[in-house]
């Protein structure tokens, strides 16, 4: 195939020297097959580097952090550093951050629909960000069972996305609760993006569930009774204490 495409003059960037293949869109690029199908080549090794295209090596990035700012608006990115932009601004600018300070490369061995295991490597650096400060975001909006039971969805959800059944009414049920989910996660977040890394560094909301009143530990500022704790451990005990009974009995 690349004989063909360099006899007929057709522009591709494998070489029977990097006989591996990439797909690109938006959200990120994936390269596969060729050097790639051993699961034990290092693809971060320094003979690698000139594959990837949107970031550098975490090695190669920037010795200082750089601090960014994302706002959220009912669970979607609608602005970064103050700036208001559309979807496809915010990722092409996540993407720019991101690859800047080397975030965003993912080496993974997955499941193929069809039953197969397959070895990838990815890079994702505005996904990255996005998806970090998304969860950030949620951590202090987002109730905790809500939470729990929208994060119990998300293999079910993740698989039908992965194996093209984005238009499936399933799919639509389940995209139906999380939009709900999402009603008060908005706020801003504040990230530090160093050499790989996402650090969170600040968030807070209009919306935010976190009150400092009670979630402190300083007992005269504090508006949360610890000695209401004392039944409540009593109760969930109590289970634990019939079954040591019960076992120390027959034994």
């Amino acid at each position: 195939m690349i004989a063909f495409a360099r006899k007929n003059k057709i522009p591709i960037e494998a070489t029977a020297e990097k006989p591996y293949s990439m797909d690109r869109n938006l959200l990120h690029i994936s390269y596969e097959s060729g050097v790639l199908e051993d699961p034990w080549f290092d693809a971060s090794s320094e003979e690698m580097r000139s594959m990837y295209k949107l970031s550098v090596a975490p090695e190669d990035a920037p010795d200082k952090p750089e601090h960014i700012e994302l706002e959220f608006d009912r669970g979607n990115c609608i602005g970064v550093n103050g700036k208001k932009l559309s979807p496809l601004s915010v990722m092409q600018t996540l993407n720019k951050f991101g690859g800047k300070h080397g975030i965003g490369r993912v080496d993974m061995v997955e499941n193929r629909f069809v039953g197969m295991k397959s070895r990838g490597v990815y890079e994702t650096p505005g996904g990255a960000i996005l998806h970090f400060a998304h969860r950030q975001m949620e951590s202090l909006t987002m109730d905790r069972e809500v939470m729990h039971l929208r994060d119990s969805l998300i293999p079910k959800y993740s698989e039908l996305v992965y194996n093209g059944f984005w238009f499936s009414p399933e799919r639509e049920a389940l995209q139906a609760l999380v939009t709900e989910t999402q009603r008060d996660v908005t706020g801003l977040v504040r990230l530090k993006l160093y050499k790989g890394n996402i650090i969170v560094a600040g968030r807070k909301s209009p919306k935010s569930l976190y009150d400092p009143t009670i979630a402190t530990m300083e007992r005269d500022a504090s508006v949360f009774d610890q000695s209401d704790a004392t039944g409540f451990i009593r109760l969930n005990a109590l289970r634990l204490k019939l079954r040591v009974a019960l076992k120390r009995s027959s034994d």
